[in-house]
């Protein structure tokens, strides 16, 4: 078929998928229907249930993907714990001295607590469960805390281990320990924007903040703090393993697991009960991820053999486009995208489409992986599917749209770490370079 066809048959595949979203059809269903429509555009010969049968077990058989169940085992048993209420008192302590006080507390709990969840919404209603009723009682204003909170709870995309980082790798094809390692210092630069913008604020309203909490010693700030220690240990020993090269992703995930138990039972938190309900909630998560993954596979293996992705990819080469025309392009893309379908679903959706395009104007794709996290990211906090804007919704009692309002700060933080890295690349790819010289 010729390009102008192709691209024809495109718009068909994504109507129908568009509707069928806008129907309430599961997202991996919809995508296997759509990849049996693009067969039907295949050359003759190939076997559609072969190639099902094929991506669905080259996909979950996976040695790469067997991190993901973990870590996200990782991340339920410590949400069974008291993490969050110990974190809360580890930090306060140390923030008295500092416009904005406790709200900090927001940004660097999300940043300790992304590092072993992996996920965004989880990282948000851990911390939220603590922090807001906290902040409320002691008189800080309710929509920093609130704006504070739904932005940093997207640092569970961004700090490794991460979710989402797994499922680009995997599509991508390219190593996670790398993703990894490349997502570190973009992470403290969003926390560093973060602290800035409500040290501006508070500056600004001091009418809106509490005066600052009695002092306390220094044994008594390093009792607190004592709490947080083996947490910190865990999350040291699972990243010096990933860049000293002692351990794969999945093996650092599987000593995760085991360091959160141990965690999960020294602070008695692990029973039968919490035991079962974090084992149930990896499985949950995980079946809905592979479900979405087989079908973002089969999709893109029909896409393939039909030659709509070289021809879409041909197709916008032909405006003449710059690199940095493109990730603009990309850029205002994603952030629609992010107003109708979650991050996760982003990602399976356009890659097949999109890494052609970023590989032909010179992107590296580990790059264009923490550029792709930063755009999930602002889906999470964007009206009206942001799941972070839900949690904090069911939390606060506050409706979406206020929370987005609070939120529409840190979207723009979010476009500014997206524009720093564009401009200057080598701050993501610094570390992945470093441990891997080759």
């Amino acid at each position: 078929m010729d390009n102008g066809l192709l691209i024809e048959v495109s718009g068909i595949i994504l109507g129908t998928l568009l509707l069928l979203l806008v129907g309430g059809v599961w997202i991996g269903v919809a995508l296997l229907v759509c990849g049996f429509i693009a067969m039907q555009f295949a050359p003759a010969g190939i076997q559609i249930g072969a190639a099902l049968a094929t991506n669905a077990w080259s996909g979950s058989a996976s040695w790469s993907l067997a991190a993901l169940p973990l870590f996200v085992w990782m991340g339920e048993i410590l949400y069974r714990t008291r993490l969050s209420d110990e974190m809360f008192r580890g930090l306060a302590p140390w923030l008295n001295w500092l416009p904005g006080r406790l709200v900090h507390v927001n940004v660097l709990g999300c940043g300790l607590f992304g590092a072993v969840s992996g996920s965004s919404a989880a990282t948000t209603a851990m911390v939220a469960k603590i922090t807001l009723p906290e902040l409320k009682k002691r008189g800080y204003d309710e929509m920093i805390s609130l704006g504070s909170l739904a932005g940093a709870g997207t640092l569970g995309f961004l700090v490794p281990p991460s979710i989402t980082m797994i499922v680009y790798a995997v599509a991508a094809n390219v190593s996670i320990i790398q993703m990894f390692l490349a997502g570190l210092i973009p992470a403290v630069i969003v926390m560093v924007l973060y602290i800035s913008a409500i040290v501006v604020w508070a500056l600004r309203n001091p009418d809106k903040c509490p005066p600052p909490e009695p002092k306390t010693s220094l044994a008594s700030k390093l009792k607190e703090t004592l709490n947080l220690i083996p947490l910190a240990l865990l999350i040291a020993t699972v990243f010096s393993a990933l860049l000293m090269g002692w351990a794969t992703a999945t093996e650092c995930a599987a000593w995760g697991v085991l360091g959160s138990l141990v965690i999960a039972a020294w602070q008695k938190a692990l029973t039968w009960k919490s035991f079962k309900d974090s084992v149930m909630g990896a499985t949950r998560m995980t079946a809905m991820i592979m479900l979405i993954l087989t079908g973002a596979g089969y999709m893109s293996i029909a896409m393939g053999y039909t030659g709509i992705p070289a021809a879409l990819a041909s197709w916008v080469d032909g405006f003449g486009l710059s690199p940095y025309a493109l990730i603009a392009v990309l850029t205002v893309m994603y952030i629609l995208l992010g107003c109708a379908i979650d991050g996760l679903s982003m990602i399976v959706l356009t890659t097949v489409v999109v890494l052609p395009m970023i590989q032909q104007a010179g992107f590296d794709l580990i790059w264009f992986g923490i550029f792709l996290v930063l755009m999930v990211e602002m889906a999470q906090i964007t009206p009206p599917v942001g799941f972070n804007l839900f949690v904090l919704q069911t939390m606060s009692g506050r409706d979406s749209l206020t929370v987005a309002r609070a939120a529409l700060p840190f979207f723009f933080l979010l476009v500014a770490t997206a524009a720093i890295i564009t401009v200057f690349p080598d701050i993501v790819m610094f570390l992945p370079r470093m441990a891997f010289p080759g």
